[in-house]
């Protein structure tokens, strides 16, 4: 019997990216870049195989054990994630896993493909556990390399990275997919890989408000991207990196603002199966869904059409928001709206994001959004360059007048792949020594310090402004009115859990 050519592993980061909140809060998604490589390669006759150890609840050993059975030919870690700096957090875990499964079976080759691969390709070829990296997307990198012996072609294969004579080598960069391929060289995904206990995505759990602060709403749950990549430069985020066609050194994400996008026929084809398997909650996960109408308008008119009952939510900028749409996006089952709001200060808001809104956009957007019936998460940013107290409380102040459904609230960090990183490495400034030191809600989370404050200052101020937040009666009074008493309940469950911060002392 033929082997199996690939086998992408997914690797849990969670417990130490989540702390406590892992256990019940955090959403489990199912891996999106791992499912579109495998359909992808099994489109050109690969075998292909995915292991999500995270949904599984499998340890690193175990993990190892089932690959060790599976005997592929090529072992890929796909490393992305939730968040913009999930690339690099989700290295924890992935990195654990693959030293594990280098000692146990030093036959298999390993590859790493993500955002953080992207971003630092050579210091991931580095690893001793690594022997190949795919640069960017890596979707025709993949192609060629299942192509080859996995070895002596190595040097001819475009948009990877290997070791020769173990020292580690980039090759001439590949393409990413054009838009006119999108259909034919990624068709869609993989969901028949996927592990379940009793249904499809059944392992999956949305995030908590997303299914309106309800655990029983949470599963199954799928997340989907009709689009790929982002056309702004904001200077904190490092989603196009994975757009990357140059090896030099220093080259971040602003380089290649690439938007390309899936046909509707595609993606309509790809809610009508989850709606077929009883997947009802779905994440679209496009850095900027409501930004180009000419494919989003098919898409979510179609949707609307056929009344599949489904339960989403997408991204948008504040300034990307057309208010006429939204009934459309509500009929098509679109209930939450993810609005990038970042700062309470313009002139911080314009020095990183490169945005011309302006506060009244804000406030009259998000109260537009939500007379229509609409649910808004806003996300913002506390620690930009420019913040000081003074600022992080003008973001702290309008996020309670906003008073927002839901509000992420995030300390800011200089993303490996992002311009903000290549800032900091430019100007010294701190930056954590591990993977952990970049994930948001770790133990061991240590963001930018600012031109004023330090990163504990940065730090302190964030945990403090999300506890005044998710406590703030007129927020707990509006979760109870729209969602219900028990939904209030478990908001107050979750504020109640304290994350523990080494660089606070903990």
């Amino acid at each position: 019997m033929r082997p199996l050519d690939v086998l992408f592993i997914n690797a849990d980061s969670s417990a130490a990216a989540y702390q406590e909140l892992a256990k019940t809060f955090a959403a489990i998604e199912p891996p999106t870049w791992s499912l579109l490589l495998a359909q992808s390669c099994r489109a050109k006759g690969y075998g292909v195989a995915i292991l999500d150890a995270t949904a599984e609840r499998l340890t690193h050993e175990q993990t190892v054990a089932r690959a060790g059975e599976i005997k592929p030919r090529l072992v890929c870690f796909v490393i992305y994630g939730q968040n913009p700096n999930s690339g690099t957090t989700n290295m924890i875990g992935n990195t654990e896993c693959a030293r594990f499964l280098k000692e146990s079976h030093p036959e298999i080759p390993i590859c790493f493909v993500g955002s953080h691969t992207s971003a630092l390709p050579m210091e991931v070829l580095s690893l001793p556990y690594v022997d190949i990296v795919l640069l960017n997307e890596g979707v025709y990198a993949l192609h060629d390399l299942l192509a080859s012996d996995l070895a002596d072609d190595l040097p001819k294969i475009k948009g990877i990275g290997h070791k020769h004579g173990g020292r580690p080598v980039l090759n001439e960069p590949q393409r990413v997919v054009p838009q006119e391929r999108m259909d034919a060289d990624m068709p869609g995904y993989a969901w028949d890989l996927l592990p379940y206990k009793e249904r499809p995505l059944d392992l999956y759990r949305s995030h908590f408000w997303h299914a309106e602060f309800s655990h029983e709403k949470r599963t199954p749950f799928a997340a989907v991207y009709t689009s790929l990549g982002c056309k702004f430069k904001c200077d904190f985020c490092m989603i196009n990196i994975v757009n990357r066609v140059d090896n030099a050194e220093g080259v971040a994400s602003a380089h290649s603002p690439n938007m390309r996008f899936w046909s509707p026929e595609l993606m309509l084809s790809e809610f009508e199966k989850l709606a077929e398997m009883g997947v009802k909650t779905i994440r679209i996960s496009d850095e900027m869904f409501f930004l180009n109408k000419n494919y989003y308008g098919p898409l979510v008119e179609s949707l609307a059409e056929r009344d599949l009952g489904l339960r989403m939510w997408a991204y948008s900028r504040v300034d990307t928001v057309r208010p006429q749409f939204l009934e459309t996006f509500l009929k098509a089952g679109i209930g939450w709206l993810a609005l990038g709001i970042e700062a309470g200060s313009q002139m911080v808001r314009q020095e990183v994001s490169k945005g011309s809104f302006k506060d009244v956009n804000i406030r009259q957007i998000v109260a537009s959004t939500r007379e229509l019936g609409m649910n808004v998460i806003s996300n913002y940013i506390f620690g930009f360059p420019d913040d000081n107290f003074e600022t992080m409380q003008q973001t702290l102040d309008l996020a309670l007048e906003l008073c927002t459904e839901m509000a992420n609230m995030y300390p800011c960090q200089a993303l490996p792949g992002s311009p903000l990183y290549y800032e900091a490495k430019a100007k010294g400034w701190a930056l954590p020594s591990s993977y952990e030191g970049y994930a948001f809600l770790s133990y061991e989370s240590q963001p930018l310090p600012t031109k004023h404050l330090s990163a504990a200052d940065v730090l302190r101020f964030r945990d403090e402004a999300w506890k005044t937040y998710f406590t703030h009666q007129p927020f707990l009074e509006l979760v109870e009115k729209k969602f219900g008493s028990l939904e209030r309940q478990n908001v107050e469950s979750m504020a109640a859990i304290r994350l523990k911060r080494k660089l606070l002392g903990d």
